[in-house]
């Protein structure tokens, strides 16, 4: 790791993540980073599951468990795996008087930290070619095209 990407900047810039991925219009790819960003954690030994959690938002009116991950002094939920139902012990209901530590950091430099440390890169998206059509009904906009003031050019 470099020293960016030590273990409480890691932690800081998922808890950033998780906090910006809460109010997120479409939340899907920072939830995605975070959990590769403690997958990769636990498999290095740097992240450790707690227990599992009833989830304060049911899926379709079901109760659903959350794993509880600490990771230095911050503790997050990712979705579970069949083992950890089988090898953990489930501790009930969030507790919602613990907080995780304060921290100020914008999220363009929390997901570079996270980018690098799962080694991550954008999907090349292939290039649009435009094909030159346009519709009958499409006028293209004159404005900002005139002269101003106009010239007067008599023939």
């Amino acid at each position: 790791m470099n020293p960016e990407t030590s273990l409480r900047n890691l932690a800081q810039a998922i808890f950033t993540i998780n906090r910006h991925a809460k109010t997120a219009p479409e939340p899907q790819h920072l939830y995605q980073i975070k959990k590769d960003a403690i997958s990769k954690l636990l498999k290095e030994n740097k992240a450790k599951k707690i227990g599992l959690h009833f989830s304060d938002h049911p899926k379709f009116s079901n109760q659903h468990s959350t794993l509880l991950v600490m990771v230095d002094d911050y503790y997050f939920h990712i979705p579970p795996s069949k083992e950890d139902f089988k090898a953990l012990k489930h501790l009930g209901s969030l507790d919602q008087n613990y907080r995780n530590p304060q921290t100020k950091m914008s999220l363009s430099q929390a997901k570079r930290i996270v980018y690098q440390y799962i080694d991550w890169k954008p999907e090349k998206k292939p290039q649009s070619r435009q094909t030159g059509y346009t519709s009958s009904y499409y006028t293209p906009s004159s404005l900002g095209k005139m002269e101003w003031p106009p010239s007067r050019s008599h023939r």
